[in-house]
């Protein structure tokens, strides 16, 4: 019996330690990272380059980089696949970048219709390519400080709706799965994702743009 409640015990201590591992806070602070090094990217390749102190980037774990790296891969093809989609994405929500407030809303009202029917790797790489296009907004229209709502707000999502999922998933190292690791290269069920999102996407556009109207 002795034994018995010493392998509960140990269990429940092993489970505690993963359990502490993927905590809310952590997989957040992860998103928000995550979505830094996106929208520096995304900034970089539209010639608008912001170093990384403007939007207080720290060193990452190597998990993490790896993870970053795979999302911008899965991002770059995204974005091929639909180049005038991640675009001028306030133009298409009729919002003005200057209005912090209306930013923040537009990106989780965008976000929530996106992941309305569930969640998938296809959708989440699809709201990171909104936050960067939203990003790009903000900076070539010169409200730089709106980029930082871009972030938190996601960040806010984050922990609302996916931090479960993700966890469940044990956190970011996942998303390595979606792509073949020697060259990146997206695989099919990431193709299909990617569909799947653009469709939701688009839907979104409109009834968000209907609804202000």
């Amino acid at each position: 019996m002795d034994v018995l409640r010493r392998s509960s015990a140990f269990a429940a201590e092993v489970l505690d330690v993963f359990d502490r591992s993927l905590t809310e806070k952590e997989l957040v602070s992860q998103s928000k990272a995550l979505c830094r090094d996106y929208i520096l990217s995304r900034l970089n390749q539209n010639g608008l380059g912001w170093s990384k102190s403007e939007l207080n980037l720290l060193p990452s774990s190597a998990a993490l980089s790896e993870a970053s790296l795979v999302l911008l891969c899965l991002g770059d093809e995204l974005e091929c696949m639909q180049p005038n989609l991640y675009k001028n994405v306030a133009r298409q929500l009729n919002i003005s970048v200057a209005m912090e407030n209306m930013v923040s809303d537009a990106f989780i009202s965008v976000s929530t219709e996106l992941f309305s029917t569930g969640i998938t790797w296809g959708k989440i790489v699809s709201m990171y390519a909104i936050a960067g296009a939203l990003a790009v907004d903000c900076i070539r229209h010169g409200h730089p400080a709106t980029v930082h709502i871009v972030v938190d707000s996601l960040g806010q999502f984050v922990r609302k709706f996916l931090v479960a999922w993700l966890k469940r998933r044990g956190g970011w190292a996942e998303i390595s799965k979606c792509v073949v690791k020697r060259d990146l290269t997206p695989e099919q069920n990431w193709l299909s994702s990617a569909v799947e999102s653009l469709k939701y996407f688009l839907t979104t556009v409109y009834v968000y743009v209907m609804k202000e109207q």
